[in-house]
């Protein structure tokens, strides 16, 4: 049995910043402003939600994932935006995947990826 929907929640301490990175320039449309939490679409059925009543303590092993077919534009559009991106688009071969990395405004980081071979 599978779920209707996927909700990610992580913290956050500048609501404003944030919903200038995921609105102004990932261009993800908010679905609910609660005050304290705003939540964002990234697909179908998947949100990311950002809380400033959330604690976590380690950023560094979270990294969120969004899956495109278009890799390459979205690089050009993100650097476009002014957005620092280290690397390149890369291949890994180990994981079949196209992909490349940025922080958002949290020092999260974000991995624009596509499949070699699409999921499901």
């Amino acid at each position: 049995m599978l779920f209707d929907q996927t909700v990610t929640f992580l913290h956050t301490s500048n609501l404003k910043a944030i919903a200038q990175f995921y609105e102004e320039i990932l261009e993800l449309p908010l679905v609910r402003d609660q005050g304290v939490c705003r939540i964002y679409k990234t697909s179908a059925d998947g949100y990311l939600g950002f809380c400033t009543h959330l604690e976590m303590p380690h950023k560094e092993g979270i990294i969120l994932t969004l899956v495109s077919d278009d890799v390459n534009g979205w690089h050009e559009r993100l650097l476009k935006k002014g957005v620092e991106i280290p690397e390149p688009p890369t291949h890994n071969a180990k994981y079949q995947i196209y992909r490349f990395f940025f922080k958002d405004p949290n020092g999260y980081t974000l991995e624009i990826q596509r499949f070699d071979e699409r999921l499901g």
